[in-house]
């Protein structure tokens, strides 16, 4: 896995969202650049369907809050049949070793936030893995917000 590095984040809030607006439906586009190894930090109250190539190496995540309970739903698009079996199964294993560094720079991004609403450190967080190969299909637990922001302070 590579390692973040904070100077090649840069994060955009989309109106109306700001550091506290909004809680529950808070999405989160995170795309990157190969060539440079910039990450691309969208956060809003939708998708930021412009940032996504057709490569779609994006990871996508959204904050759910009810009355019991929040949630971080998140996915990354492995494959919907345009790639072959070999092809979907190195995209998958690149999104797994891969989506770590992804979600420290996601949390690190919202990190003002997470000041606002410190309870959210906690929010279980768990990414679908979309492809038409039932193999690199289905959801993944990968710990808090709190971990990954753990994580970036003690480099």
């Amino acid at each position: 896995m590579s390692s973040f590095n904070s100077s090649k984040l840069s994060t955009t809030l989309i109106p109306p969202a700001t550091s506290s607006y909004p809680v529950s439906g808070r999405k989160y586009t995170l795309t990157h650049s190969d060539t440079t190894g910039q990450l691309f930090l969208s956060i809003g109250c939708s998708y930021n369907n412009k940032a996504i190539e057709n490569m779609r190496d994006e990871v996508l995540a959204a904050l759910h809050v009810t009355d019991r309970q929040a949630v971080i739903q998140g996915e990354v698009f492995v494959s919907g049949g345009e790639f072959s079996r070999e092809q979907a199964q190195l995209r998958y294993q690149i999104f797994r070793r891969e989506l770590p560094l992804a979600l420290e720079a996601m949390f690190y991004g919202d990190q003002a936030f997470f000041q606002h609403y410190p309870d959210l450190l906690n929010t279980p967080i768990y990414i679908y893995f979309v492809s038409t190969y039932q193999e690199f299909r289905g959801w993944s637990y990968y710990q808090t917000p709190k971990f990954y922001l753990k994580q970036t302070c003690s480099s």
